[in-house]
Formats: C-alpha cells, structure tokens, sequence
C-alpha cells in the first residue's frame, strides 16, 4: 500500500466532490428521482466515514442513513426484504444504507444466524428484487468496501483503545476476526449470484480511508447524469433596523454557559 494521503490533502479534494453532492441533492429536488446507495465490506472497512463524507453537507430531511439493528422477533418472521422496502426513497430522496439486505449473504452467512435454505433463497431472489426497485425508477448503487487482514487488524486495536470508538467494537466483530477466510468465500459467493448488469457491484480499496471515500464519490457521481442545477437566486435584502439582541425572559433561575467560560 502506497503513502497515505494527508488530511489537508483529502479535504482539497473532498470539497469540489461534495459541492457536486450538494448539486446532486437539488437535480434529486426538481428531477424527483430517488437514489439508493447501499455500503457493504468487512467490520472496520470504513461504511461510516463514507457515508459521513458523503451526507456532511446535505439536507438531513433529503439524505438518509439506514443502519438496522438485528430483526426483531416479528420482523424475523417477515418475507426478508420486507423491513427493507419500508427504508426506500420517496420522490427527491437519496438513502444512504450502512449494510443492507446483503447482511444475509454475508455475517448471516458465516455466522449461522439463518439456514442454508434462507441464503439459497436470497440469492436467488435478490437481483430479481433489484430488478423490481430500478424498474420503477430508483437508482440503485452497490459498494463493497475492501480491507486487508492487517489493516483491520490494526482498526480493531484502535477501536479497543479508544473509549470514543470503544461501541463500535462488539462481540460478533471480535468473532468476526477469526473468520476472514470465511467472509471472503462469502462475498465471493454474493458477487457470483448478485453482480447483475442491472445491478452491478463495484469494488473499492478502503485500506487507505481516506483515498477510498474519494474513489467512492468520484464512481458514485460519475455514474450519474449531469446534475448541474444553479441554486435559486436569493438575496438579503438591508434590515430596516438595527439588528435587534436576542431578549428572553427567564421563568426560573438558569446557567448561561459559553465557550468562553
């Protein structure tokens, strides 16, 4: 792996990457088109930091994250795709799914939590269910985030010595570490039976963070139409008066705390 690239370096070029983002959002506004982008990879691949570079600047009512805790016992008794189709984009919308129904042909998967019948019948199902949702419109884009052994190993440390990423560090990830192998023939099985030319994968190298969410942002924008659309002309017009203090009246004793304190 090459040198890593540096912050003030990445943030050059992050910023006209997110301007074309922020175009995105209003072309998504007038167009009424709706966008899935779904993030896939091993524990520690950087699905969170994507998606963060990605919606930072953008209307959180428009841009959603969906991160789905374990099914619930009814939700575990439900057609798969079922929890699924309620998280979908109206007009306008663009989801953002850190891991999807794709948790069945991956941590499912190696983890035993469902029966070889259920995994047959998802990869049989699954592009005939992608063809569904861009047949009726949705533009739909599938990441699978790449990271070698040794830098996940090297994540998992830092995650486990600092108490501000300690949550992101469960049991199935530690579990998770002994099984790579595993999660490889898994992904490679997925890639088999998923990888449609309606619904194609597209694989990025992640072991340098930084170097990937840009790759990522480049293919996502570059496999959309133009979406150039000027922002609406806007102005601010002189106040009649001079600008007025905040006023409040206090109904009981409070703290007034600022940065300065």
């Amino acid at each position: 792996m090459g040198k890593k690239l540096k912050r003030k370096d990445y943030e050059q070029e992050l910023e006209p990457l997110q301007l074309q983002l922020v175009n995105l959002s209003r072309w998504l506004l007038r167009t009424g088109k709706r966008v899935v982008v779904l993030f896939e990879g091993r524990d520690t691949a950087g699905k969170g930091g994507a998606i963060s570079a990605i919606r930072e600047h953008l209307n959180p009512r428009q841009c959603k994250v969906v991160a789905l805790p374990k099914p619930s016992d009814r939700e575990a008794t439900q057609w798969y795709f079922q929890r699924y189709v309620h998280q979908l984009p109206a007009a306008g919308e663009i989801v953002l799914m850190d891991r999807s129904w794709y948790n069945r042909a991956g941590v499912e998967r190696v983890m035993g939590y469902c029966t070889p019948d259920q995994y047959t019948t998802f990869l049989q199902q699954t592009p005939i269910f992608e063809r569904l949702l861009i047949d009726d419109g949705i533009l739909l884009f599938k990441y699978w985030l790449t990271v070698d052994q040794a830098q996940q190993e090297e994540r998992f440390a830092e995650r486990l010595d600092n108490p501000l990423k300690r949550w992101k560090l469960s049991p199935v990830d530690v579990e998770a570490r002994t099984q790579y192998q595993a999660y490889t023939d898994a992904r490679e099985a997925m890639l088999a039976a998923t990888h449609t030319h309606h619904a194609p994968w597209t694989l990025v190298d992640f072991n340098d963070q930084k170097r990937g969410r840009l790759a990522l942002i480049r293919d996502l924008l570059s496999r959309l139409p133009d979406t150039t659309v000027p922002p609406p002309d806007l102005e601010l017009p002189a106040l009649e008066h001079k600008p007025l203090k905040e006023s409040f009246t206090l109904l009981k004793p409070i703290s007034n705390v600022s940065d300065q304190d």
